[in-house]
């Protein structure tokens, strides 16, 4: 796909309310490189430090450059957490995180749920809409369920 094109889908995909949230493994987004800095603004752990939340940048595609990675229980038999990355879809991140926004509370039925504003480019408002994501992690199974508001 050349380059006007990708960037023709890329808008395309961000300026959509119904775009899908992508939970996926961690893979070549999750990289060291990746994690914004500085790492005390743009990270944050809950439940006594199992889960730890992180931004990661990506740098391209340019106007999807940023996910959020997810580390938590359950374990593996070796003892490493789980580790996701969600994404606004498969291989393509959010236009920006905003982990000052983040907010946290837990329900025993579901689980911890996060939210945080995620703005996106929007060419029908002239610029940037703010959107919320709002994921919900069940530390037991390991399921993220993520969806934008």
């Amino acid at each position: 796909m050349n380059g006007r094109l990708r960037t023709a889908a890329v808008l395309s995909l961000l300026g959509s309310a119904a775009a899908a949230q992508h939970v996926g493994d961690c893979s070549q987004f999750a990289a060291a490189a990746a994690l914004v800095e500085p790492w005390e603004e743009n990270s944050a752990t809950f439940a006594n430090g199992e889960v730890r939340l992180a931004v990661l940048d990506t740098i391209e595609p340019a106007a999807a450059a940023y996910h959020l990675l997810v580390l938590s229980p359950p374990y593996d038999e070796v003892g490493a957490r789980q580790c996701r990355v969600i994404s606004l879809g498969q291989g393509i991140g959010f236009a920006f995180v905003e982990m000052a926004s983040l907010e946290a509370a837990y329900d025993p039925n579901v689980g911890l749920i996060f939210k945080l504003n995620t703005p996106g480019y929007a060419p029908d408002v002239d610029g940037a809409r703010n959107r919320l994501l709002t994921f919900t992690l069940n530390q037991s199974s390991g399921v993220i369920n993520a969806y934008l508001d």
